[in-house]
Formats: structure tokens, sequence, C-alpha cells
């Protein structure tokens, strides 16, 4: 049986994980509460230790506590789907916007991009260009006296017309939240009602992407979020306390600058990254999407037939790991690697 002596130490291990995640500090106080009085006197099952007892009950929490399940975008058969895209200045918007009609292309779907950013400068050439990279349409209008309503109405016009089924709105970011910007993205909202509303947030901006989400919600009754930059040191807390505060799924997560990265968030895969358990299936899926299959047969062939390779090879297969990921993000998908000791190791220079 579980004491309430060693579920205190397990849970001491446990504070310490989430708290360098940055997961919100209430949150954190709220799970532990909840873990103990699950824990406390339950019996353990003879052919695993306490220690592995615990780790199973809190993993589980975890999991409840991001949502339970991966929840998949809104998206309307046979006719126009609309989604709207909104967040702060710097948060990976744009880039987003591409990566997402990326995937709905290669899913067979027929998106088009929507520029909505009237005040960037550059801002409809940006996503101009990420549109010509994925040899998709892009649709912006340098007619700003319409307003931002206007051009979008236009935008599903052309839409229709070219028959399309998806569009993406690349709403203009601030560099705070402001009155003025929210009254625009309501304004949108009004007048083409999107299927979906996403948030695109900073995963490394930790206890202020609640407030960031929070305040988009409240205006906006957000459909879910897109969390950005969690290549690097984010290991998942900003995705904790989101969810936890707001209660708007996490849809989309992005890991890394190309527009292939971009995966479905999966609460279970999320929780074994924060508590340093790996995630080996998301590695596998990675690799399978990113790596040319052919050339990687062919060096395989190449290594059992002659047993050893020339320079050609060897870059060949370094150009392969590198579209897989840094060797940061990929050493924190495997079981047992802590992050403390990457910090240590200079291995993206």
């Amino acid at each position: 049986v579980l004491n309430e002596e060693s579920v205190e130490e397990s849970l001491r291990e446990i504070r310490r994980v989430l708290l360098e995640a940055d997961v919100n500090y209430r949150l954190v106080q709220d799970f532990l509460g909840s873990v103990k009085e699950k824990a406390t006197g339950k019996e353990v099952i003879k052919s695993v230790s306490p220690g592995q007892m615990m780790v199973k009950i809190v993993y589980d929490e975890l999991v409840e506590m991001l949502g339970g399940s991966s929840k998949p975008l809104s998206l309307l058969p046979g006719q126009l789907t609309v989604i709207m895209l909104c967040g702060l200045q710097g948060s990976g918007k744009t880039t987003t916007a591409g990566k997402i009609a990326r995937r709905f292309k290669n899913d067979g779907r027929k998106p088009m991009l929507v520029a909505a950013d009237i005040y960037r400068p550059a801002a409809a050439e940006q996503l101009e260009t990420l549109a010509g990279q994925l040899d998709l349409p892009a649709f912006s209008s340098p007619d700003t006296e319409k307003g931002v309503a206007g051009i979008i109405k236009d935008a599903l016009i052309e839409a229709n017309s070219r028959g399309l089924d998806t569009v993406l709105i690349d709403t203009a970011g601030r560099l705070q939240i402001d009155r003025v910007m929210m009254d625009e993205l309501i304004q949108i909202k009004k007048a083409v009602n999107p299927q979906e509303i996403l948030l695109v947030v900073d995963g490394m901006t930790g206890q202020e992407a609640v407030n960031i989400a929070e305040s988009f919600h409240r205006e906006l009754d957000l459909t879910g979020l897109v969390l950005t930059k969690l290549d690097g040191d984010a290991r998942g807390g900003a995705a904790l306390s989101i969810y936890g505060v707001t209660k708007v799924p996490i849809k989309l997560i992005g890991v890394g600058e190309g527009l292939d990265a971009l995966e479905v968030f999966h609460p279970d895969r999320m929780v074994s990254r924060l508590l340093q358990m790996g995630d080996i299936v998301s590695l596998v899926e990675r690799a399978e999407e990113r790596m040319d299959t052919e050339e990687a047969g062919r060096l395989e062939k190449k290594m059992l037939s002659q047993g050893d390779m020339d320079l050609e090879d060897f870059l060949s297969s370094i150009s392969q790991m590198q579209k897989v990921g840094s060797m940061e993000s990929l050493l924190r998908m495997i079981p047992g690697v802590s992050g403390k000791i990457l910090k240590t190791l200079n291995l993206d220079p």
C-alpha cells in the first residue's frame, strides 16, 4: 500500500519537475493535492514497485489535465471551411498559417492563405512567399478602405469561385493586447463565422502565455490553441498552464522553423516529455515524414552489401538527420535524457 510518507517523497520530485517546466504554481498545488488524495492508501500491484505505481498515477493525472486525447480541427465536408488565426507579433502566426496549409494540402484538401494584416509592412508579401513555396493560392488586397472584414469577404468569394475548400485567415498581430486589436478580431468573427478560431502562442513565454490565452478566449471564445517553439527549452509547462486555466484544447504544436515542423498535439506524448520519459512515437513519426526513404534505403543497401560508406554517404546521412530536427530536440525525445544534462552540452552551436 502507498503510505503518506512515500507519496509525499515522490510528490516533492514531481513538484520540482513541474515548476522547472514553468507550470502555473496554483495549478501545481491543485494537481499535487489531487494526486496525493488518489495515491495515498492505494494498493500496489505485485508486479510493480511503489515508485512505478506513483509514476503511473501522476502520468494519468497529467494526461487528463491536458485534455485526455488529441482534438482534431473542425473541417466541414463538402463546403468551405474558414479558419481564423490570431495572436501577438512574434508568436509565429504567419508561419503557422503556412504550416497548417501545407498539412491540409498533403491531406488532399485545397487551402488558400488570406493576408488580413493591413498594418505590418510586408505582411502580405511574407504570406505570398510562403504560399509560393507551397504552390498554393494566396489572397491579399491593396484596397485597405474596404476594411479587414471586407477584404476577407472578397477572399471567400474568390475561394468559392476557384473551387477551394479551406481558407486560412492570417489576422494582424500586435506587440501587446489592445482594445483596437480585439475589436477588429471580433468584427472578423462576426463577418465570416469561422469554424475554427485558433490562438497561436509562443511556448517559450511561460506564464505570460496563460494571460494572453485568457484575454483572447474571453473576447473571442477560442476553439483551439497552437503552441509554437516547442523544439527548444520549452518542455510543455505552457501547455499544462494554458489548458489548466482556460480549458481551450491545444490542437497543434510547432516544433521547428521549417514548414513541415508542425505536429498534432497528443497529451500523453507531451506528458512523457515533461516527465523526461521520452517520446519515441513522435520521434519515429517525425523521421518517417521528413526523411527521404529512397535515399535511406540506398544507404542501407550499400552498407549491407559493401560494409562501408564514403564521405558523400556520410554527408547524406547527416543531411537526413538535420531534416528530422536539431540534436537537442531529438535527444529530448529519448527516455531518461535529463534537461539539466542537455543544458551543459553545446549540441547545436
